[in-house]
Order: structure tokens, then sequence, then C-alpha cells
């Protein structure tokens, strides 16, 4: 009995340390742990109130797989234009990974009514698996799409591959803070 104590507090300890990485990962969104390189010295970070904040929707306990890791992300984007041109609609590139709690509540949103109809009636869809922001970058710098800032980060293009809209400031990084509507505006504005 002497012998698995030190044994049970290690496992306790990393159990520990186990739950408070999902609690802040949880917390603090889907964003790059890699500091942002910034031009003006004089910004000062704001303080964190994000543990105050009381998510809308909780990203699910377990993870939909949304983004393979095999997927040819450059073909995909062919197809999808190519089908995208024949049916009249636009297609949206959606950057992130499976691990991403905000990714999986915009998966959620999406497949809400009224976004669902909106959604099958203008737009295509592509996932694109960023691993732990390693992956894919060329991709992500193609389509003007700044990962550091976080995921979800989703790009417009129209049938001939033009971006329409290319997200710059994480507008949909914090998804479980906000209200399916916001997602409605998006398909709304962007439509085909």
């Amino acid at each position: 009995m002497i012998a698995s104590t030190p044994l049970k507090r290690r496992t306790s300890l990393l159990s520990t340390i186990a739950l408070l990485a999902f609690v802040s990962g949880s917390i603090m969104g889907c964003k790059s742990q890699q500091p942002e390189a910034s031009s003006d010295s004089t910004s000062a970070a704001a303080p964190s109130t994000t543990a105050a904040r009381q998510p809308v929707t909780t990203p699910p306990a377990v993870k939909k797989h949304l983004y393979s890791a095999e997927a040819n992300p450059k073909a995909d984007i062919a197809a999808a234009l190519k089908q995208a041109s024949l049916e009249h609609k636009h297609v949206i590139l959606d950057f992130g990974g499976d691990w991403c709690g905000d990714c999986q509540v915009l998966d959620i949103y999406l497949h809400q009514s009224p976004n669902l109809e909106l959604f099958d009636k203008n737009y295509l869809l592509v996932h694109i698996d960023i691993g732990q922001f390693d992956k894919n970058l060329d991709i992500a710098e193609k389509y003007n799409i700044p990962l550091k800032k976080g995921v979800p980060a989703l790009a417009v293009l129209d049938a001939d591959g033009k971006i329409l809209y290319a997200q710059q400031a994480a507008e949909f990084g914090d998804m479980r803070y906000m209200y399916p509507a916001s997602v409605t505006d998006f398909l709304n504005k962007w439509k085909a």
C-alpha cells in the first residue's frame, strides 16, 4: 500500500493537469499558442475576461469528425469550384481542426434552421484541416487567412475561385459565445 501512494499522487496530479489543460482550452477558444508579431509596441494585451463569459452553445463532448488529415484540400477546392459553377453557388473554405470546440459549434449552427436551408441553397463547403496550426498553411496564405488569430477561419469564393471574403480578425474564433443568428447574417451576406 505504501508503494502505491506516490503512484496515486502522480496519477492524481496528471489527471488534474489534464483537466486544467482541457478547461483552459475550452475557455480560451481555438487560438494559436504562438504569439502574433505586432508592429505596434504601444498596444497592451487587454485583461482576459473570457472566463467570466458564458458560452451560448457549449462545444460537444464528443467531437464530430469534420477535418480529414488525409484529405487533399487543393483537389477538394477544385472539385467544389467545379460543382459551384454548375449549381451557381459559392464555396466556403472552413479552416480548423476536429479538436477545436468553436469549429464544432460552427458546424452545429450550420445544421440548424434557417442556416441549413440557406447553406444548402447557396453554398458548398470544404473543410481544411490545419493540424495544430502546422498544416495546409500554404492554402491559408493563398486565401489570405491569418490562422494565428484563431479558428474556425472562413473564406468565401465565387464559382470562379475569386475571394469574396477572407476572415481577418477571428470573426468566428469565439463561436461558442455567438448566437446562431451571426451565422445566418454571414450566410445571407455572402450568398450566391
